[in-house]
């Protein structure tokens, strides 16, 4: 398998960025109403992943298109199959699984590797109960550059990675964050919250 063959392979030209973050959702309604919206992810998650591509994939399954990302004139546009697991005491899991019509040739260049936890928390609001959602993602890339990269300072190939992996958390998680809240609380009749500064 391709992503097996980055993540596990000696080819120098395959450098891995890592990063974890977190961030908070605040949601004016108590538990059980987030966790039902929640469980039902194939409303909200087509809705607020856009204008990524989305296509479902199997019951709990979205093959989610990121958008052009890259520097040095070395571009990619990854696309990453994510699975939603069902929620475990009030803890959801977004995890990647394997993508079964990968293109062959994008899965020699990149491989990601998506792990977010939403833990729900009871959160005493003005107007009474709300809920806090805590999201967590532990995000690692590995890209197999071009061989003239290689011929570049070692610090500057680094702090490229670092910005593309900056821009992939922006999109796929600041953005569908913002996007979550402010669904629920539209497909309620609740007021949102103000967008808050993301933890990371």
């Amino acid at each position: 398998m391709a992503s097996a063959r980055l993540r596990d392979g000696s080819d120098p030209r395959v450098r891995c960025y890592s990063s974890q973050f977190a961030d908070l959702m605040e949601m004016r309604s108590e538990a059980p109403l987030v966790a039902n919206y929640l469980d039902h992810h194939d409303g909200w998650f087509r809705r607020c992943a856009a204008p990524m591509k989305v296509l479902s994939i199997g019951q709990n399954g979205y093959a989610l298109t990121l958008g052009r990302f890259g520097n040095f004139g070395f571009e990619v546009e990854p696309t990453i199959a994510l699975e939603l697991l069902p929620q475990s005491e009030g803890i959801y899991r977004i995890v990647t699984v394997p993508l079964a019509d990968g293109d062959p040739s994008l899965q020699e260049i990149y491989d990601v590797d998506f792990k977010a936890t939403l833990q729900l928390e009871r959160l005493e609001l003005e107007h009474g109960p709300g809920t806090q959602v805590c999201w967590e993602l532990d995000l690692s890339v590995w890209i197999r550059l071009p061989a003239v990269i290689g011929l570049l300072p070692d610090g500057l190939v680094q702090s490229s990675g670092d910005h593309l992996l900056r821009q992939i958390v922006r999109q796929v998680s600041r953005k569908l964050t913002w996007k979550v809240q402010e669904d629920f609380h539209a497909n309620h009749n609740l007021s949102c919250p103000p967008r808050r500064r993301a933890h990371f």
